[in-house]
């Protein structure tokens, strides 16, 4: 008889396998976090997440856990500027808010869930059978195995949980770097976006009241090649030559470098080991788009390994993850690599700069830009795109529930499925799968095409829609409602 730990076993304890033990806990499936750091990260590299992001977190109540968040409708891509306005829920996403205090806020709320975090933990190795995980650890002197039926590497760039499955990440080298500061003691312009200087580029990101960050690329200086870091010195020296100010008063609370090395997992799922976050694709860090992909991994992945457990996974169910994030990455890796050519580019990239920002005139430009680097756009294959909203996310409008006004994210909460029902008929045809899938009878909500039924997958894409008079037999699309609850929830019970 095979004895698990948990029925999930989660390496790493950063944004992504924070999310994901969540996920799995609403899902009433028993998750374990193993971190090798004593202690959670006091540094940032993520400074925010992307308007996706906002909407997931948002539909599990969590956005409020983050007080105040501050919401920027314009930004940039490549340093071309652009209103997110253009698309509905459009934002260049929060920003100023410290990965170290999104972790915190996910910590809290898997603690409440009674969701275990074990620290000091050494992961060196994974070894699968037909029936479950080994995951090989050292703790101190000590070490042992654990065990579980299915493993995550959350374990960030250099996993050790991906290397040892034997899935292959490849990618391209680093040709740029880009260097940073977090200090407090003076005042800078803020320059959000990033501005392009002679010999580079240079930005400053508030932190808060007495805190800003650094960023900056320097053409005159070469990738470093050794493993020593980068000192306060050489950032305030550089930072001087090319922005003309000087902050070498300031006092540096944390220094550090990245580079445009872009890698991608070839496979995201490996029999029962899979990947998630930096883990499965580390892009150039413009936009936080990769702390963001890796949350959205984690709403992609629970729900699924979550009904496969309970035995209640349609047939191929976790194979849609790979088949569903590994081009989210690809298209992450892409926009990014643009990027930093009109970003980081010389003179001889000013002719691309020219054309680009007249291209950006254009509303539809636009649109698919800001969709593109928030997630907005992502659309997934659900046996049919007859209708607009099929396999799109489920807007952020406002719904009337007994005579309440709220969003339509908060029927999400429980990490269920949702159908949004609007007649006795559909009601009935959706009993079978009362188990897994929450009916709400809603008025509304604004601007839903009409439709008199939405079936919500558990991270909030939609899955079957269907009009007045339509019926559960056949809805817009010609798929009937049940087919479309067994595709994704699998049986009835």
């Amino acid at each position: 008889m095979n004895t698990f730990d948990a029925d999930v076993i989660i390496v790493g304890a950063g944004p992504t396998g924070l999310m994901l033990a969540g996920e799995l806990s609403l899902n009433g499936v028993s998750a374990l976090v193993v971190d090798r750091l004593a202690e959670p990260i006091r540094e940032s590299r993520a400074l925010g997440f992307s308007a996706r992001t906002i909407e997931e977190f948002a539909q599990r109540g969590l956005i409020s856990r983050l007080g105040d968040v501050d919401v920027i409708p314009f930004g940039h891509f490549g340093g071309v500027p652009l209103d997110y306005r253009v698309l509905p829920g459009g934002s260049y996403g929060a920003r100023g808010i410290p990965q170290s205090r999104t972790e915190a806020m996910l910590a809290g709320w898997i603690a409440e869930r009674g969701v275990e975090v074990r620290r000091g933990v050494e992961v060196t190795g994974v070894e699968q059978d037909d029936d479950g995980v080994g995951v090989r650890i050292a703790t101190g002197d000590s070490t042992g195995t654990l065990r579980g039926r299915y493993v995550v590497g959350c374990d960030g760039a250099r996993s050790v949980v991906r290397t040892s499955a034997g899935i292959d990440f490849p990618g391209t080298t680093p040709t740029v770097e880009l260097r940073f500061a977090d200090i407090t003691g003076v005042q800078l312009r803020p320059r959000f976006s990033g501005e392009p200087v002679p010999g580079g580029m240079v930005m400053v990101l508030p932190l808060g009241p007495d805190r800003s960050r650094v960023i900056y690329y320097d053409r005159a200086q070469p990738l470093r090649t050794g493993k020593d870091p980068i000192t306060f010195e050489e950032v305030a020296e550089a930072f001087l030559r090319l922005s003309g100010e000087d902050i070498s008063g300031a006092t540096p609370l944390w220094v550090s470098s990245t580079t445009d090395v872009s890698r991608q997992a070839a496979e995201y799922r490996k029999g029962r080991v899979f990947v998630a976050g930096d883990a499965a694709h580390i892009p150039l860090p413009i936009g936080a788009q990769g702390m963001s992909a890796g949350i959205q991994d984690a709403v992609n992945l629970g729900w699924k390994l979550a009904l496969d457990i309970k035995g209640q996974a349609p047939e191929g169910l976790l194979d849609t993850y790979h088949a569903e994030r590994h081009p989210v990455g690809a298209r992450i890796l892409a926009n990014t690599l643009a990027q930093r050519t009109l970003y980081l580019g010389g003179d001889e990239v000013d002719p691309l700069r020219q054309v680009f920002t007249e291209l950006v005139r254009h509303e539809e430009v636009q649109r698919h830009l800001v969709g593109m680097v928030t997630g907005l756009d992502i659309r997934h294959d659900v046996g049919c795109d007859r209708h607009p909203l099929l396999g799109r996310r489920l807007e952020d409008k406002q719904i009337t529930r007994d005579g309440v006004k709220q969003s339509v994210l908060t029927l999400l909460e429980s990490g269920r499925g949702l159908l949004l029902a609007g007649s006795a008929e559909l009601r009935a045809a959706a009993q079978g799968w009362a188990d897994r899938v929450d009916t709400v009878t809603v008025q509304g909500p604004d601007g839903d095409h009409g439709l008199d039924g939405i079936l919500v997958r558990p991270d909030g894409y939609v899955a079957w829609v269907g009009g007045p008079g339509d019926g559960p037999a056949a809805g817009a699309t010609g798929m009937p409602l049940t087919d479309a609850l067994g595709r994704w929830f699998g049986p009835a019970a």
